[in-house]
């Protein structure tokens, strides 16, 4: 895998099947191109003073229910973001695509970089009481890497699902981690209004499911 730059390592992947297997076993091992990405830009973002949390897949898995993806979801607040433009754009990454102000690709491995900033709804977009915290209220520690806390996960996967035809996937999300981490109904009352209801429902057919396999 050495030697790869400036290249999009998705699409290196996706052209190889041997490699798509390689990576997959790697990456639910702890270890590979996406984890070696992931502890990199930890590690350089700790040392310039962003607060950030690694949001989508690579946090779920953090907190205990692993799903397989091939690039990194970062939150930032806008200050962190141009920072992070500043020390590191040129010096380890680059712009994702001409122009791209929030993707990026780390030089040495080609891994894809998404940044969501701090006061973005998530969704449809549209303005709602759902939206993305700072990360420096909202980051636990979990292996060396800052991820977004549960709750706030669990919330924004709920808001966006609920709200974008294209996001349902994140309804799913939710529901396995309902199931993978045995997370109880109260958990609901940590999480907006708004979204209580859609949680408690998951949670209800979780359980559900959860009474078939046990009786099959």
């Amino acid at each position: 895998m050495a030697g790869r730059r400036y290249t999009a390592f998705e699409e290196e992947v996706g052209r190889d099947p041997d490699l798509v297997l390689e990576e997959a076993s790697d990456f639910f091992m702890d270890r590979g191109t996406i984890i070696q990405a992931l502890e990199d830009l930890a590690r350089r973002l700790d040392e310039a003073s962003i607060p950030y949390a690694v949001i989508g897949a690579i946090a779920m898995g953090r907190h205990g229910m692993t799903r397989m993806t091939l690039d990194i979801d970062i939150l930032l607040s806008r200050e962190g973001l141009e920072r992070f433009q500043e020390h590191y754009l040129g010096r380890g990454y680059v712009a994702a695509f001409p122009g791209a102000r929030k993707s990026f690709r780390a030089a040495e491995t080609g891994v894809r970089i998404e940044v969501i900033t701090t006061g973005e709804y998530p969704g449809d977009g549209k303005p709602k009481p759902v939206r993305f915290p700072d990360p420096a209220d909202a980051s636990v520690d979990r292996g060396g890497v800052q991820v977004l806390a549960l709750d706030r996960l669990v919330e924004l996967k709920l808001a966006s699902g609920m709200t974008a035809p294209h996001r349902r996937r994140d309804l799913s999300d939710v529901q396995d981690l309902i199931r993978a981490l045995k997370l109880p109904a109260e958990f609901a009352e940590g999480l907006d209004p708004t979204v209580r209801p859609m949680y408690q429902q998951l949670w209800g057919e979780a359980q559900a499911v959860d009474v078939v396999h046990e009786e099959g």
